[in-house]
């Protein structure tokens, strides 16, 4: 038997040296964070802190690599959310965050569970926690920077990158993302997965690289694999090395994981396996001292500086690109890939060995190089590399607050859209400049054919359009650069994620837009999660569901919506509104697109109809003065849009019901029940301003006063078209009786007087439950 060797692994340059030095430091760090959370800080209540020591620890050498070797100032970086600890280290080193911090993970007024655009003290380029959404907010990300720099020419350069846990490729709006067929033109976009093939409970049995390099390969990006380290590629070029590479590449991910749990002795008898060439391994193995095979076994790509340089080396820039780097969990701690390492928490024990064994001071943690050190060479010109000049903002355009049309006749608030959009385009081109407009595959069913023809479709490079000579056809698709409408495939995920990231570029680049996103409002809870997401992360946008509720009764159930009413109602950093006339939308659309681009602004989601409404019911005044006032009314959240004298009940209505509203009231006049009738538009805001008079939050309350006065606290019925608790709370502004009417069930297809019917929602419903309530 031959006597046991070492390979020779030294380092191919000093450079890998300094940041092989760094990446500890990084280990330690991110480690020490997580442990003074759980450990150390005071914990009163008892209750869980949390953190993920091995999720950071097999993400550290890959961000490591990536931010003191490859990343630029223009490139932006999306990490995966349970390696915020690593961000945060790196950031310390870098000097862009204070000391005082690193004490303060998940404490409130510190750094947040999740790297947090807004929360954080210290650069996220990108907020990310729910699982897959961070992942895909660098191809949207790179698709606002190209739009804003066709449009605008200041978004500058740089690749996205998006650093995903494996598991995250579970999440289908990850596949929704990446199967879109404008991504494959993004070429600055960089994924690098950690291949660590564990998630929050197991090691997953099936994770299959070769099957995600196809699925990646075919939806047209590069793949680059990162397998193994030095180490272990020296040893597969030995005797018996191949048979060691296939042995290592075929075996279950379960059993690998098992290996790294072993000494050196289980290893030699385990590894060999039962396969034919387990003689060869045999006589390998038996050439390597213990100190070389236990570091072998877990010497993976990820973790090898030299591997994942050349791995950057190779980035084609003229597509997408994914890299995949297999990792392990825990890497270089004491629970190195214990099937349950994912929120597993050292002991102080476990502590104390890993700062002996990285020349740390468990007293002293936080520890930076010393300047004159290379390691603290390197992390001053890296801070200087990667310095960021602020954009200065772009001044916000003017937005009108009334075009000043009064719309005739019959008309649909999703009509008034399209009309809206192109009134701008010559009333306010400066302001129309800034739109653009997001749609999944239901432009023209959206009523947006018109704008679209205006201003064309945006893409990256012009396209011919073969039917611009055909007569036939009314909707043009111009694709060009200079095109303010956007189409993706049918991905309402996607949509949101994209102009999440359009209403984000005043805050990156200085540039503000203002984003409109288009879809049947059915589909708005599938697109909720990201949506909100996005606003959490400063962008702001518009949000369109149309059409909507069972108002859409022809369709039937499947595409009758019932809760999203409030849903506007409930989310955060956003006003909803539903108008029930043309004049409303126009309004409010008008005070919503104010409202973006701005350190103190905020997102909007309007819920349109495709129901024709006669316009004149809404007695639009003519005195200029009295218009004003319906308007501020309209953007504030209603307006009275029938007063009775003597009046014993109120109709407060929204949207599509307006009209039953109003013909119950006529009817109720008749039956000597005079009755008031108040046009809900924004349930949020008046729900805010009810909160705000009992001194539970900050929001002007005038509108109150305007729309339930004490001297007509009149018992009330409410109406709308979606859920009926949405406007429930108006009661409660003067404690009145109240009936709430609404959809609180599926819907059923037919005519729409008799699906109202069947809700309970028409005329006659209306005019019951005001007779009962005023009994």
């Amino acid at each position: 038997m031959n006597s046991p060797a070492s390979v020779d692994v030294q380092p191919a340059t000093g450079d890998i040296d300094t940041l092989d030095r760094i990446a500890e430091r990084v280990l330690w760090l991110s480690t020490s964070m997580v442990h003074h959370a759980n450990r150390v800080r005071p914990n009163p209540s008892g209750l869980k802190v949390g953190g993920h020591q091995a999720s950071s620890a097999s993400m550290v050498a890959i961000m490591t690599s990536l931010w003191f070797q490859q990343l630029q100032s223009g490139d932006r970086v999306s990490v995966k959310p349970h390696a915020s600890p690593v961000l945060h280290s790196i950031n310390y080193l870098l000097g862009q965050l204070d000391q005082q911090y690193m004490t303060t993970l998940r404490e409130f007024g510190g750094l947040q569970s999740y790297p947090s655009r807004t929360k954080d003290p210290d650069p996220a380029d990108y907020s990310t926690g729910s699982v897959g959404i961070g992942a895909t907010a660098p191809i949207w990300g790179a698709m606002a920077r190209r739009y804003v720099n066709t449009q605008l020419g200041s978004g500058g350069r740089g690749r996205q990158y998006s650093l995903v846990g494996d598991a995250e490729l579970d999440e289908g709006a990850v596949w929704e993302a990446i199967l879109d067929p404008g991504i494959t033109e993004l070429g600055e976009v960089v994924w690098i997965v950690d291949l660590n093939r564990q998630s929050l409970d197991r090691v997953v049995p099936n994770i299959a690289a070769r099957r995600l390099e196809a699925m990646f390969e075919a939806a047209g990006w590069q793949v680059i694999t990162v397998s193994f380290g030095r180490l272990l590629e020296s040893l597969f070029v030995l005797e018996g090395g191949d048979a060691l590479r296939n042995r290592i590449i075929e075996m279950e991910n379960a059993e690998y994981q098992r290996l790294l749990r072993c000494d050196a002795d289980e290893l030699r008898r385990r590894l060999p396996g039962e396969g034919p060439r387990g003689a060869e391994i045999t006589r390998l193995v038996a050439t390597l001292d213990d100190l070389t095979l236990t570091s072998a076994i877990r010497n993976l790509g990820g973790h090898d500086l030299a591997a994942l340089t050349e791995a950057y080396r190779r980035i084609d820039d003229t597509r997408p690109t994914v890299i995949l780097a297999y990792t392990i969990k825990g890497y270089g701690l004491p629970t190195e890939g214990h099937p349950q390492n994912h929120s597993a928490l050292l002991s102080h024990e476990e502590y104390a060995t890993l700062a002996s064994r990285l020349g740390m001071d468990v007293d002293d943690p936080w520890a930076r190089f010393s300047t004159d050190s290379l390691p603290g060479r390197l992390c001053a010109e890296t801070a200087v590399k990667l310095n960021r000049t602020p954009a200065p903002p772009a001044a916000v355009p003017t937005v009108p607050t009334d075009i000043g049309r009064t719309p005739k006749g019959t008309s649909t608030t999703q009509a008034a859209l399209g009309r809206l959009l192109l009134d701008l385009t010559r009333e306010a081109p400066d302001a129309a400049k800034r739109i653009v407009t997001v749609s999944p595959d239901v432009s023209s069913t959206t009523n947006l054919a018109g704008w679209v023809n205006k201003v064309g479709v945006w893409s990256a490079s012009e396209r011919r359009n073969w039917f611009a000579d055909d007569a036939q056809t009314l909707m043009h698709w111009n694709e060009r650069p200079t095109g303010q409408h956007m189409e993706l495939g049918i991905a309402e995920t996607n949509l949101v994620g994209l102009i999440g990231e359009l209403g984000a570029t005043w805050s990156r680049w200085g540039e503000p837009l203002f984003p409109i996103g288009v879809l049947y409002d059915p589909f708005v809870e599938r697109a909720l999660e990201p949506w909100s997401f996005g606003i959490y992360a400063g962008g702001q946008s518009i949000l369109i569901g149309t059409p909507s509720g069972v108002s859409l009764a022809a369709e039937g159930g499947a595409h009758q919506s019932i809760k999203t009413p409030s849903i506007g109602l409930e989310q955060p950093g956003c006003i909803s509104y539903e108008p029930a006339f043309a004049l409303d939308v126009e309004w409010a659309m008008l005070a919503s697109i104010a409202r973006l681009g701005r350190p103190d602004g905020s997102s909007a989601y309007f819920r349109l109809s495709t129901r024709p409404v006669d316009q004149a019911l809404a007695r639009v005044p003519e005195d200029p003065a009295a218009r004003e006032r319906r308007r501020r009314q309209v953007v504030a959240g209603g307006y009275p849009l029938r007063r009775a004298e003597g009046a014993k009940v109120t109709i407060a209505a929204m949207g599509a019901l307006i009209p039953e509203a109003l013909d119950a009231a006529e009817r109720l006049e008749q039956s000597g029940i005079p009755s008031d009738v108040i046009c809900i538009t924004s349930p949020g805001l008046l729900f805010q301003a009810w909160q705000a008079r009992q001194g539970r939050r900050s929001a002007d309350t005038w509108i109150l006063d305007q729309l339930f006065p004490a001297d007509r606290a009149h018992p009330m019925v409410t109406v709308l078209d979606g859920h009926p608790h949405t406007l429930a709370f108006l009661a409660n502004i003067q404690q009145v009786r109240l009936t709430a009417l609404g959809v609180s069930g599926f819907g059923q297809a037919g005519a729409i007087e008799d699906v109202y019917r069947y809700h309970c929602i028409d005329t006659d419903s209306i005019l019951r439950a005001a007779l009962d309530i005023t009994d």
